[in-house]
């Protein structure tokens, strides 16, 4: 913990918003927030109300779908002191996208605005407002970051993630060439484009093994998960791990690609 943050001792009443493909689909990325977040003195809760943030939705453009989720959540997340995402896509919709819903509802936007203030990406928040740096984790590996659109451009997430995993005894970082390029996941742009996608995730995959990183690591699991589908069915064995499982001890367990080592 940086001395010039907040102490250590100082309580920080914390709401983990746990996303949709985390809890559908990868719960370990939960449980390793989870552990930064005590780690860094934080309290922990898990709203047991809390629902999709309504990206699917807002980005089909059904905004009356939307704003129903979205008054859900306002409403399960209300009295935290603080929100935390482990996906700057999420935290990204309800930060930046919720003001834009509700911008002609007077009454709503003071909820939306409070929360949105609230509102944190898991790396940013343990850096930014913890001062966190992970102590006594060790992995000797090499490790390539993709920088997600949404954390990179939205939630302003970059250094953050290096800084952390600069901390982790054993790992060497390599950066690949187009690490800022979107992998082609894109919410339903991978669903209405698919061609296109495709060709943008093969790219990608390409740049990523120039690096010759045994682990590619990220904050968003939509990437990871479009990115890691491509490695498996072009037969690559690079590992595929969110970001928070590395720094809590976890990159020495089991990939997303199914089958994996």
């Amino acid at each position: 913990m940086s001395a010039d943050t907040e102490t250590s001792q100082e309580a920080r009443n914390v709401a983990l918003f746990v996303t949709c493909l985390v809890d559908l689909n990868r719960p370990s990325v939960a449980f390793a927030a989870i552990k930064l977040l005590e780690q860094a003195g934080c309290t922990i809760m898990v709203p047991e109300a809390q629902t999709c943030c309504g990206q699917i939705a807002y980005n089909s453009g059904d905004r009356e779908s939307t704003k129903v989720i979205a008054t859900q959540v306002i409403r399960a997340f209300k009295d935290f002191d603080y929100v935390v995402a482990p996906s700057g896509s999420c935290a990204g919709m309800i930060k930046h996208h919720y003001p834009e819903l509700f911008k002609d509802d007077p009454t709503m936007m003071v909820e939306v605005e409070e929360l949105s203030n609230r509102t944190f990406e898991l790396v940013s928040f343990l850096t930014d407002i913890c001062g966190f740096s992970p102590d006594g984790v060790s992995l000797d590996k090499s490790l390539t970051y993709h920088d997600s659109c949404s954390s990179l451009r939205e939630m302003k997430v970059k250094d953050q993630p290096r800084q952390l995993l600069g901390a982790v005894d054993g790992l060497e970082i390599r950066e690949a060439a187009d690490r800022e390029v979107c992998c082609g996941f894109g919410g339903t742009f991978c669903l209405k484009y698919s061609e296109i996608s495709g060709e943008m995730v093969d790219n990608k995959v390409n740049n990523l093994l120039a690096t010759k990183a045994d682990i590619l690591a990220a904050g968003d699991m939509g990437c990871l998960m479009n990115i890691a589908g491509r490695l498996k069915r072009r037969g690559e064995d690079m590992k595929v791990l969110h970001v928070a499982e590395v720094l809590a001890g976890m990159g020495d367990g089991p990939g997303l690609a199914e089958g994996e080592n």
